[in-house]
């Protein structure tokens, strides 16, 4: 790993260079390797003589630079990387139709990495291809969010617009997660439509609210303020998914 190579890996930690230059980082064995099978384009890989052992059947054709663990956890984000490091280029952000029978996701303005790794590990479980955000919510392309997927960033198309815009041009049912709703496990949910997950503290936006066509909550049975977000959409995708 050349000193420039190693400059680069340290500059796509921070969004403004992934940004400019249209890359971002795919870390450890599981992303690298659900990685491979997409058809995002690889500038470079580094990888592990060990990585290199375990799946040699799986690396035969791909071109990567080997590389050592001090080298992979020295530059990248992760604190433990015995396996592979891949810069990535990003894919155009585009839009999407929404098919018939089909459920997606707009997620206004959820700000935690960690909470979009999991909130797009979590639809890609329950078979949903297409995410919407919010301009504010986290970036799909950082390195903690690509962590937290466990590999279904290469599943899931996530579109990022002004959701007013994108949710008052729709013509199928709005279910905005509230506080206070229609309990979940009543709720006689569509066959096609949009689930909105609001921000981890202040929830959905006034300016979505006005765009919902129903409110949905989770009954709470404890003295709990409130449910994680990510297990918020866990909860409701899994009671839509059993109507």
């Amino acid at each position: 790993m050349t000193k420039n190579q190693q400059k680069l890996i340290k500059s796509l930690r921070e969004k403004k260079n992934r940004t400019e230059l249209g890359l971002f980082l795919v870390e450890g064995s599981k992303n690298v390797l659900e990685l491979l099978n997409t058809d995002f384009e690889i500038e470079n890989l580094f990888i592990t003589e060990d990585f290199f052992k375990k799946n040699e059947f799986i690396l035969k054709d791909q071109k990567f630079e080997p590389s050592t663990q001090a080298e992979l956890e020295k530059n990248g984000s992760l604190e433990s990387n015995d396996s592979a490091i891949a810069i990535v280029k990003q894919k155009e952000n585009s839009s999407f139709k929404i098919e018939d029978n089909e459920i997606i996701l707009a997620l206004d303005e959820v700000k935690d990495p960690g909470n979009l790794g999991t909130i797009i590990r979590i639809a890609d479980w329950y078979g949903i291809k297409k995410i919407v955000a919010s301009k504010e919510t986290a970036d799909f392309y950082n390195s903690k969010v690509i962590s937290a997927t466990k590999g279904s960033f290469a599943r899931v198309q996530i579109f990022y617009t002004d959701l007013v815009e994108f949710l008052s041009s729709q013509k199928t049912q709005i279910l905005g997660a509230y506080l206070d709703g229609e309990n979940v496990h009543k709720t006689d949910f569509p066959t096609s439509g949009i689930l909105v997950m609001g921000n981890e503290s202040k929830g959905i936006s006034e300016n979505i609210e006005k765009l919902v066509t129903k409110k949905i909550t989770i009954p709470s049975f404890g003295k709990a303020e409130s449910l994680n977000v990510a297990i918020a959409t866990a909860i409701i995708l899994d009671n839509w998914r059993k109507k």
